[in-house]
């Protein structure tokens, strides 16, 4: 049995937030109140992670990524990295965090085996860092870059293009990866922050960003990456590192799909862009067998849409909800 759906796309790829907390307050993924946390009761238990990652993963899930909130802020988080890393059916474990709390944990995810770190980093400037995360730790994620990068994890940097925010800051993003062997990616900006779409005067999608920098670096190369990758990767000759464009709202990247998630509540959802299709919290809870989450996962995925357009059309509210609720 393997997980396929109905465009005959094989599904591999999970990303599990393990809570919808977060010690900081990004403008384009909450409002600056936060958001109305669910109680701890209602989130996935640690030992449901686990067995939903082991039941997926006997049907050819092999890559898990690890999101929030903010992953770090939820208690013995290392705990659940423990057991996953015992799950020999995984190719890669991945994380994705602020790494404004992970200093002190980035040698034992060395020796977890975990692959690669996605680190949110929106500015480069201390300042403007704070106006969009409303805190003051720029200092600390910095020291969570360069520790990063001089560890044996793979690093990459993601950066959320901001219209009249952030995007002076493109090139000096670029910049970092020329003595820095990682991957910076800019991600165009989504309507998950608890509000909608904000309304911007310029807008910066993937054409507007790739220009951008084609202008700065005319002998900019393309770099081939896997047939499912969120990113269209790119190269500046003689740098070290690599950079790519993750078109998430002009969404030209869905026909070829290979994700599902689930948010820290245990909802099931076959894209970024639905309502959410079950809830595989209550469906354990109620006394699911092994056998009854995988079949029932095999079915829904058999609903998942060709791409994010279809998937908000069917919706029955707009898009809106926070980031930190879905898992980023």
């Amino acid at each position: 049995m393997e997980l396929k759906d109905k465009f005959g796309r094989k599904i591999s790829y999970l990303r599990l937030a393990v809570t919808d907390r977060c010690n900081l307050r990004c403008k384009y993924c909450m409002p600056a109140q936060g958001i109305a946390i669910v109680p701890r009761k209602e989130l996935l238990t640690y030992k449901e992670m686990y067995r939903i990652v082991r039941v997926l993963s006997e049907l050819g899930v092999n890559k898990v990524r690890l999101t929030g909130g903010e992953p770090f802020v939820r208690k013995n988080f290392i705990h659940l990295l423990e057991s996953l890393s015992f799950n020999n059916k995984l190719d890669q474990i991945n994380i994705t965090t602020n790494g404004a709390l992970i200093t002190n944990y980035i040698s034992k995810l060395e020796s977890l085996n975990i692959n690669t770190i996605n680190l949110s980093l929106d500015s480069l400037q201390k300042n403007k860092f704070a106006e969009i995360t409303r805190r003051d730790v720029f200092e600390e994620v910095y020291k969570t870059l360069i520790a990063l990068e001089n560890s044996n994890l793979t690093v990459k940097v993601n950066m959320v293009v901001q219209s009249g925010v952030n995007t002076n800051e493109i090139t000096d993003f670029i910049e970092l990866s020329k003595t820095k062997n990682i991957a910076v990616r800019f991600i165009e900006e989504m309507p998950f922050n608890g509000k909608g779409q904000r309304h911007i005067k310029e807008v910066w999608n993937y054409n507007k960003i790739l220009h951008h920098i084609q202008n700065y670096y005319p002998k900019v190369v393309s770099v081939k990456t896997e047939k499912t990758s969120t990113s269209h990767m790119y190269k500046i000759p003689d740098y070290k590192g690599t950079f790519g464009i993750i078109p998430a709202f002009t969404r030209t990247i869905c026909n070829d799909c290979n994700r599902i998630r689930i948010t820290a509540t245990g909802m099931f959802k076959n894209c970024l862009f639905d309502g959410g299709v079950f809830n595989v919290r209550d469906f354990i809870r109620n006394g699911a067998s092994d056998n009854d989450l995988k079949n029932l996962f095999i079915e829904t995925v058999q609903g998942k849409p060709k791409n994010g357009f279809i998937a908000e059309l069917n919706r029955t509210s707009k898009v809106s909800e926070s980031m930190s609720t879905i898992g980023g």
